[in-house]
């Protein structure tokens, strides 16, 4: 009996020791398992037009949604690309860039030559893909000699253009890649690319969003004639932003969606120069487990910061934004943005689509409907052109990703 109750308590000091450890060395566990991640190669995907038919139906308040599933993908995208100009649907046309560096199409799968200072840890990964002139760069998160920063790569050659500063070594631990977003559009002769907070809710890493000194918690601007000059100097076009996953134009407006902390998921129009207040000002509040859950400040503008157009509150993990598909512009005859959304939360589930219509002058959001789709339907990409432009096929059908499940296509049916 002595020798069980002995091996009993060994193993249960073995398993405290170990949890301390872990507890402690953060940075070694996360970059064992981003190892391990690198060498699981291209996911799984399957392009087959005889993919499992899957289809999901749900009623919005004037039409109905479906979504099928067209192409099977094990893993996360970072972007969803159909470079033909036709809108005759052809998987031929389609590209899916993932989180871990693979470009997948119809024909083969390819390792994206990202450098040897990518990195998966802390959840990192190509953040976006950016074209230029018919070349391929991307949005990373590097590390080298134990400095983690953000980069911005030639997916050809691997060569980096441009860098951040390190984050602070002592914040290892509360480094998460996820913040960075990020998304971009082309307007005229530049790039405008969001790029946010690497962290879930530290207070240094935050507070970038406000130094003007960083890169991180601004949307950038970079003239395009920059890439082909293999010298990018970005410049500061907004700033006070947490995690900018989406970003898109309508008519000669530009708006961004971006994760809230606990809650105040945003819509924003971006405008040059502006302060959008974070994390100084907030609708969301902070976790629980950080101040006990203790507010923002919730105006933003008696703090002379940009008041975020729409926040939802509970957040729904919003991701991506694009304008409306043609069918849901006639239909409404409105300013028309649509979102797509994550896991969201017990208050208000994600894995839905989210319907902005806005006034003329796009001033005011005059109604925001939330369509669910389906529990395991985390989305995150629309599929769009190389200026990340929502791709619709010739019966207005458009294309989304949704994590580790696949590619779908959504059909807006029997308006009423």
């Amino acid at each position: 009996m002595k020798k069980i109750i002995t091996i009993l308590l060994a193993w249960i000091i073995t398993i405290i020791i170990s949890i301390i450890w872990a507890y402690e060395n953060v940075d070694i566990i996360e970059s064992f398992k981003a190892k391990l991640e690198q060498k699981k190669g291209a996911p799984k995907t399957d392009f087959d037009k005889k993919v499992q038919s899957e289809i999901i139906l749900a009623t919005s308040n004037s039409f109905d949604v479906k979504a099928e599933k067209i192409i099977s993908f094990k893993g996360k995208t970072t972007f969803l690309l159909n470079s033909s100009i036709s809108k005759d649907f052809n998987l031929d046309d389609v590209s899916i860039f993932s989180q871990n560096a693979f470009v997948i199409t119809n024909k083969n799968k390819r390792k994206l030559n990202v450098n040897e200072n990518f990195t998966l840890e802390f959840n990192g990964g190509i953040k976006t893909i950016i074209s230029v002139d018919e070349k391929i760069y991307a949005l990373i998160s590097s590390v080298k000699d134990d400095c983690y920063y953000a980069s911005i790569v030639d997916t050809e050659d691997g060569k980096e253009f441009f860098k951040t500063k390190c984050l602070i070594k002592e914040l290892e631990s509360e480094i998460d890649f996820n913040g960075l977003g990020s998304s971009f559009v082309h307007e005229k002769d530049r790039i405008l690319l969001s790029v946010g907070t690497p962290t879930q809710d530290s207070t240094k890493i935050n507070f970038l969003a406000q130094n003007k000194d960083s890169f991180f918690g601004k949307i950038l601007s970079i003239e395009s004639k920059e890439f082909s000059a293999n010298s990018i100097e970005p410049k500061i076009f907004s700033f006070g932003h947490r995690n900018p996953q989406g970003l898109t134009k309508l008519g000669d407006k530009i708006f961004s969606v971006e994760h809230g902390p606990k809650g105040g998921d945003e819509l924003n129009e971006i405008k040059f120069k502006e302060n959008y207040g974070w994390p100084l000002a907030s609708y969301g509040t902070r976790y629980f487990f950080h101040n006990n859950g203790k507010s923002y400040e919730v105006s933003h503008e008696n703090n002379s910061f940009k008041e975020p157009l729409h926040a939802l509150i509970p957040s729904v993990g919003i991701s991506a934004v694009n304008k409306c598909p043609t069918k849901l512009v006639n239909y409404y005859k409105k300013n028309c943005l649509l979102s797509l959304s994550l896991h969201g939360n017990e208050l208000r589930p994600g894995k839905s689509l989210l319907i902005f219509l806005l006034d003329n002058d796009f001033k005011t959001v005059n109604s925001v409907e939330k369509i669910f789709l389906d529990e395991k339907l985390i989305m995150r990409h629309f599929m769009t052109n190389k200026k990340n432009e929502i791709y619709e096929d010739r019966e207005g059908n458009i294309y989304v990703s949704a994590d580790n499940e696949g590619v779908y296509k959504i059909s807006f049916v029997n308006f009423r």
